[in-house]
């Protein structure tokens, strides 16, 4: 069934514990920004996978935002209470990925404009969606409320980097040059 009705009152549960929290509480707006950037995460993927955009080792970038999307899931369950957090090696893969990356692209010099394609668009929004979910998290774990694993915070702050990478990558292999702001 697609539905309980426990929630009715406005009300929800997080793995392991009794008791409901408010739906509006800053666990449930954590746990729900992270849903968000992995559904949106979604779009980026199938239009990665339609542009057919790869590193120059060969990996695919839907692959990359697909093995993302399984991480986020192990960042929620942290965030819900599951003994469980996001381990060294992938954090050390999305390194890997974001050099990778950036030995493809020229260096960064100022701030750019969003746009160019609309994957590069969409990765780019991505971010921002991952940086409000990196201020929930946060939030969270600096009021205690649960304790985050360091390796996750690091995730989390490197993810946002990746998508920034995976947005210059799409309109660098598009053909596509950067704009920075004029300040005019």
């Amino acid at each position: 069934m697609l539905y309980t009705g426990k929630g009715d009152d406005g009300t929800t549960k997080t793995f392991g514990c009794d008791q409901r929290i408010s739906k509006s509480s800053k666990i449930a707006e954590a746990l729900g920004s992270l849903d968000e950037i992995n559904s949106f995460l979604g779009i980026c993927k199938v239009k990665a996978e339609d542009k057919k955009i790869t590193l120059t080792n060969g990996t695919k970038v839907e692959e990359i935002v697909n093995d993302i999307q399984k991480n986020l899931f192990i960042v929620q369950a942290e965030l819900a209470g599951a003994s469980m957090s996001i381990d060294k090696n992938k954090l050390e893969e999305a390194e890997e990925i974001i050099s990778l990356i950036e030995k493809e692209l020229p260096p960064i010099k100022h701030f750019f404009i969003s746009g160019g394609t609309e994957l590069a668009s969409l990765f780019d929004f991505a971010r921002t969606v991952a940086r409000r979910a990196e201020r929930r998290i946060i939030d969270v774990d600096l009021e205690k409320m649960v304790e985050v694993s360091d390796r996750t915070k690091a995730y989390l702050n490197r993810l946002s980097s990746l998508l920034y990478a995976l947005a210059r990558l799409a309109n660098h292999k598009s053909g596509i040059t950067e704009e920075g702001p004029d300040y005019k």
